[in-house]
C-alpha cells in the first residue's frame, strides 16, 4: 500500500464510497436539469427530476447521454456552467467520428489532477522519478492529463511530446528518464528506433511505464514490458469523463481500479440497454459525479468490459475493478455474419516472436464477397519460405478465434505506414452498397 496518492480516499470503506457517490449524484442531477437545456427536456420526457434520485439504483431513472447529442449540441451546448467560468479546453482524438469538445473549470483540473496522481502512484511513479512524456501537447487530453499529475505526484517531468522518436530516445539516455508515458504502439515503435541507432531499450533507465489511448492486449503489454525491461501498468480514461484518469491497474494486474468517488458505473447490454449481471461482459456507462463545466448523466462509452465483483482488492483499495477494454463497440466490423474485434487478431499475434509490433486488418470486396486480409511486419527480414510458414500459421491460428480464415501476409520490418497518434488497425476498402 506505499504506492497509494490518497489514502483516505482509495481505501474508503464500500459503505462511505457509495453515501459519497449517492450525494453527489443529487447534486449533479440538479445541476444538469437547472442549467444544461438537453438534459432538461430529456428529464421532463421521462417526468423524472432530482428529488426522484433516492438511491444508487435510480440512476436508471435518468436518460442516457451519447456521443451524437454532444455533437449535436457541439461545441458549448452541454456545458452546465457559464464559458467564461471554464479555463480549458480539450477535444476528443476524432477516432470515431467529429471531434467531442469538453471545458474545464479550474475545480475540473484539479480533479483530473488528484486522479492523474492516483493512477501514476499506482503505476509506481514517485516525487524521485524522471518522468517523459511523449504524448502530444495540444487540444488532446492526453499530454496534458499526465502531465498535470507527474507534476502533483512531485516528479521531474519532461514534456517531449510526441514525434522525433530518435530524439526521444535520445533524451531517455541523457536525462536517465525512469517513468515513461504514451500510446503502447508508439512505445514500441521507440524500441524499435532505439535498437536502429545502437540503443538497447532494457538497458536504458525506464523502469514503470503507464499506457493508455489504445486497447492493450496481454500479449500486447508483455511484448512491452520485454522490449523495455519494465513493469506495464494500462490506464482508462476517455476526453468526456475528464481525459485519462478515469482508471488503472494496480499491481496485482488483474483489472482496472476505476474512481468511485467521481464516476457512477453502470455496465449495460448495448442492445437492450438493461444492466447485465456481476462479471458478466457489457458495455461501461459512466456518470460524472464532480464535474463542474460538462457534467454527463449515464454517457454510453462503448467500450466493452466486465464489472469486478469484489469488494475490496488485496492492493487495498476498495474502489471497483474492471477488465481491460476488450473492444470499443465501434471498433466492431462484421464480415460473413461474424461479429470481429481487432483485439482478437492481436492477441493471436503477439504471441510470435518473430512477429513485428505494427500490423493491420485491410477488408475488401472480391466477387460480391467480403475477404480480410491480415497485414503483419515481421520482427525481422524473413526469407521467402520462413514468411509463407508464419504466414500459414497465423491464418490457422486467427480462424481458430474469428471461425473463417483470413489471408495473412507479413511484411518486412517497418513497411505499414504509420500516421497519427493511435495505430490504425481497420482499412476498410468494401464496396458500399
Amino acid at each position: 500500500m506505499d504506492n497509494l496518492f490518497n489514502k483516505k480516499m482509495e481505501t474508503l470503506p464500500r459503505k462511505s464510497v457509495e453515501e459519497l457517490q449517492l450525494k453527489r449524484l443529487k447534486k449533479t442531477v440538479k445541476i444538469v436539469i437547472d442549467n444544461v437545456p438537453f438534459y432538461r427536456r430529456k428529464c421532463k420526457e421521462l417526468n423524472v427530476t432530482a428529488d426522484d434520485i433516492k438511491t444508487l439504483d435510480d440512476v436508471k431513472k435518468l436518460p442516457f447521454t451519447t456521443k451524437n447529442d454532444l455533437r449535436t449540441n457541439a461545441p458549448f451546448g452541454m456545458l452546465a456552467t457559464p464559458i467564461e467560468k471554464c479555463v480549458e479546453l480539450h477535444s476528443s482524438s476524432g477516432t470515431t467520428g467529429i471531434p467531442i469538445t469538453v471545458c474545464y473549470t479550474p475545480n475540473d483540473i484539479g480533479v483530473w489532477s488528484e486522479l492523474m496522481a492516483r493512477c501514476l502512484s499506482m503505476s509506481g511513479l514517485t516525487k524521485k522519478d524522471i518522468f517523459q512524456n511523449p504524448i502530444p501537447y495540444g487540444t488532446f487530453t492526453g499530454a496534458f492529463g499526465f502531465h498535470y499529475g507527474a507534476q502533483k505526484v512531485g516528479a521531474l517531468v519532461i514534456p517531449s511530446g510526441m514525434g522525433q522518436s530518435e530524439r526521444q530516445v535520445k533524451l531517455m539516455e541523457y536525462y536517465k528518464t525512469t517513468f515513461i508515458s504514451g500510446v503502447a504502439s508508439y512505445i514500441l515503435r521507440l524500441g524499435q528506433v532505439a535498437k536502429s541507432i545502437g540503443i538497447d531499450p532494457s538497458k536504458l533507465q525506464v523502469r514503470s511505464g503507464l499506457f493508455g489511448a489504445e486497447m492493450i492486449t496481454s500479449g500486447l503489454k508483455q511484448r512491452i514490458s520485454d522490449t523495455w525491461n519494465m513493469d506495464v501498468h494500462d490506464i482508462y480514461g476517455l476526453t468526456e469523463m475528464c481525459g485519462p484518469g478515469v482508471s488503472t491497474d494496480c499491481d496485482y494486474h488483474d483489472g482496472l481500479h476505476l474512481w468511485e468517488d467521481h464516476f457512477l458505473i453502470e455496465c449495460i447490454d448495448p442492445v437492450s440497454l438493461e444492466s447485465v449481471g456481476p462479471e458478466e461482459e457489457g458495455e461501461l456507462v459512466l456518470t460524472t459525479l464532480t464535474k463542474e463545466g460538462m457534467p454527463l448523466i449515464r454517457y454510453r462509452t462503448r467500450d466493452i468490459t466486465k464489472l469486478f465483483d469484489q469488494e475490496v482488492c488485496d492492493c487495498g483499495r476498495t474502489h471497483r475493478k474492471h477488465t481491460p477494454i476488450k473492444a470499443r463497440s465501434d471498433d466492431m466490423i462484421i464480415i460473413r455474419g461474424t461479429n470481429i474485434y481487432p483485439g482478437q487478431i492481436e492477441s493471436v499475434l503477439m504471441k510470435h516472436g518473430d512477429v513485428g509490433d505494427n500490423w493491420r486488418m485491410v477488408l475488401s470486396t472480391e466477387n460480391e464477397v467480403d475477404v480480410m486480409k491480415v497485414e503483419v511486419e515481421s520482427k525481422s527480414h524473413l526469407s521467402q519460405v520462413d514468411s509463407m510458414n508464419l504466414e500459414e500459421l497465423l491464418k490457422r491460428e486467427i480462424k481458430s478465434v474469428i471461425v473463417f480464415t483470413p489471408s495473412v501476409e507479413v511484411l518486412p520490418p517497418n513497411s505499414i505506414p504509420e500516421d497519427g497518434l493511435k495505430a490504425k488497425r481497420i482499412i476498410d476498402n468494401r464496396k458500399k452498397e
